[in-house]
C-alpha cells in the first residue's frame, strides 16, 4: 500500500492564520523592528514564545539553541535569525519521519488497529470519521468501532460520520461494556479482511479512575482478537485549550502509552503553539491536525509544511 498523504498547503495556510497572525507577526516584528540584533532581541522573543503557549521549558530551549547559532552567525541578519528561529521551533518537535504509517504497515498488521483516546470535547468523533475518510480514499477498506458506551448519544453521533465516510460502524447499546464492542469490532475486521479499524473510546477526564482503567481493560480484550492490538494509541487535544490540553497529554501518558497526537480545531485558536510543548514534552509525534470543519480538513501533519505555513514561506 503506497502513501496517502493528506495535505493542502493552502489549506493549512488559512487553517493557522489566527496562530500565524498573533505569534508569528509578534516574532518578525521584534526581529525586523531592531536596528540591531542582539542577545536582549532572543529574550525578547522567548517572552513571546512564552506567552503564546510553547511554554517556559520548551521556549527556553529553543530560545538556547538558537542563542548558540546566533553567536556563531558573523553577519547576524534578520534573515538568519528568523531562519534559525523556524529551525529550532521545528526541531522541538519530535520527529516523525522515521515512523512506519499505517499505510506502510497495513499488509503486515491486517486489520491495523487504531485506538482513539481524550477528554469529552476533544474532537473525538470528528477525528475518526476524518481518519476513516482519508482511509478509504486510499482504497482501504475500514472499520469503526463505537466503545464510547458512556456517553449519550456517542453511538449517533459517529454514526452519521461512519456514513460520510462511507465504513462500516460496529456498535452496542448505551450502557453495554465498552471492551465487548472492541472485541466485535475487531471479530467482524478480521473475518471481513478489513484493512483498519478505529475504536472509539470514553471522554476522560483524569478526575475519572474508573474510565482510566478501562482503558487498559480494552486494550487487554483487544489483545485476545489480535495479539499485536492496538497498532496506535493516538490522543486527540483541542488546540483551543492550551496548556490543558499539556495536562491531558500528561495524564493519558500515565495509563498508556500514546504513539500519536492529533490536535484538532487549529483554525479556531490562535493557540497553535502548545503542539511544540506537548510534542517536547511528552515525548510524543504530532500525526494528524484539524486545520477545518469538512470532512477532509483533517490533515497528515510534516513540521516542515507547519513552520513553513506559519511563517508564510
Amino acid at each position: 500500500m503506497s502513501f496517502f498523504k493528506n495535505l493542502n498547503f493552502d489549506k493549512l495556510v488559512s487553517g493557522l492564520s489566527k496562530t500565524k497572525d498573533k505569534l508569528v507577526t509578534l516574532v518578525t516584528e521584534t526581529i525586523t523592528g531592531k536596528a540591531k540584533l542582539d542577545e536582549s532581541t532572543l529574550d525578547e522573543l522567548e517572552e513571546i514564545l512564552v506567552t503564546f503557549d510553547i511554554g517556559y521549558e520548551t521556549a527556553s530551549r529553543v530560545i538556547e539553541n538558537a542563542r548558540k547559532e546566533f553567536r556563531k552567525d558573523k553577519e547576524r541578519s534578520k534573515e538568519n535569525l528568523l531562519s534559525i528561529i523556524k529551525n529550532e521551533l521545528k526541531n522541538v518537535l519530535v520527529s516523525n519521519e522515521n515512523i512506519k504509517t499505517e499505510f506502510e504497515l497495513v499488509d503486515k498488521y491486517k486489520p491495523f488497529v487504531i485506538l482513539i483516546v481524550g477528554v469529552n470535547g476533544a474532537g473525538k468523533t470528528t477525528t475518526i470519521g476524518k481518519l476513516a475518510h482519508n482511509y478509504k480514499q486510499a482504497g482501504l477498506k475500514v472499520v469503526i468501532g463505537s466503545a464510547d458506551t458512556f456517553r449519550a448519544a456517542a453511538n449517533e453521533q459517529l454514526e452519521v460520520w461512519a456514513k460520510r465516510a462511507g465504513v462500516e460502524i460496529i456498535m452496542k447499546a448505551a450502557g453495554s461494556d465498552p471492551s465487548s464492542v472492541a472485541f466485535d469490532t475487531l471479530a467482524v475486521a478480521k473475518k471481513d479482511n478489513a484493512d483498519i479499524v478505529i475504536i472509539d473510546t470514553a471522554g476522560r477526564l483524569h478526575t475519572k479512575h474508573n474510565l482510566m482503567e478501562e482503558l487498559k481493560k480494552i486494550k487487554k480484550v483487544m489483545a485476545k482478537v489480535l495479539d499485536y492490538a492496538p497498532n496506535e494509541i493516538f490522543l486527540v487535544v483541542d488546540g483551543n485549550t492550551g496548556q490543558n490540553a499539556l495536562i491531558q497529554a500528561q495524564e493519558f501518558a500515565k495509563y498508556t502509552e500514546l504513539s500519536g497526537l492529533v490536535v484538532t480545531k487549529l483554525d479556531g485558536t490562535a493557540k497553535g503553539g502548545v503542539l511544540f510543548q506537548i510534542s517536547a514534552q511528552q515525548n510524543i509525534p504530532v500525526r494528524y491536525i484539524g486545520v477545518g470543519e469538512g470532512i477532509e480538513d483533517l490533515q497528515t501533519f510534516d513540521a516542515d509544511s507547519y513552520i513553513n505555513a506559519l511563517f508564510g514561506n
